[in-house]
């Protein structure tokens, strides 16, 4: 019988590091989509809604459908930071799989120890300030109190004209609306979940 043949680390370990990048670049490249497809739906209903106000002459007619409209614009908001999250995490943990190999070889061969930038003390954190991943989170955070603001907004024009305190509501959810949608998106943002 002939002797089975010996697997070579190195190829093994290039596959695996092959794997591992092209997940890196899937997480990038849905994190896009998926907030682009966040912005053109709010974008589309909010001109649709815009359209309704102008050719409607009892805007409180059509107002509870709005303020509803905008809660489900809200939970789509919430769900996109949710995506955004787990696909940054995803992100971060291939990098850190890479970097994984990355040390393996190093330990094994010191003369290529200059040539990497990101090792595992230089991974930049899963939620880096004004990295591009972090500010479309707080854009889709953003607009999403302005939704549920406009929700709340539309609720209150249904049930009558608003008052002072109508307005106080209006921005008191448009504040608690964004620190609720930002603390969901970081409590999401951890790695290993």
């Amino acid at each position: 019988m002939p002797p089975k043949p010996k697997p070579n680390a190195d190829e093994i370990l290039k596959a695996e590091y092959d794997y591992i990048a092209s997940t890196v670049f899937q997480a990038n490249e849905d994190r896009s989509k998926v907030a682009s497809f966040y912005f053109v739906s709010v974008g589309s209903l909010v001109a649709a809604i815009l359209s309704a106000i102008f050719s409607t002459s009892n805007l409180k007619n059509v107002s509870f459908a709005f303020s509803g409209l905008f809660v489900v614009l809200t939970i789509l908001g919430a769900l996109t930071l949710a995506q955004l999250a787990r696909l940054r995490a995803a992100w971060h943990e291939s990098a850190q799989a890479m970097n994984q190999i990355k040390e393996y070889y190093i330990s094994h061969n010191k003369e290529i120890e200059p040539a990497f930038k990101w090792r595992a003390g230089t991974l930049p954190p899963t939620d880096k300030p004004f990295s591009i991943a972090n500010l479309t989170a707080v854009e889709v955070a953003l607009l999403g109190a302005i939704t549920i603001a406009s929700a709340v907004y539309f609720l209150l024009a249904a049930l009558g004209s608003i008052a002072w305190w109508g307005w106080a509501l209006i921005a008191a959810t448009l504040v608690a609306g964004y620190i609720s949608l930002w603390t969901w998106y970081k409590h999401l943002l951890v790695d290993n979940q």
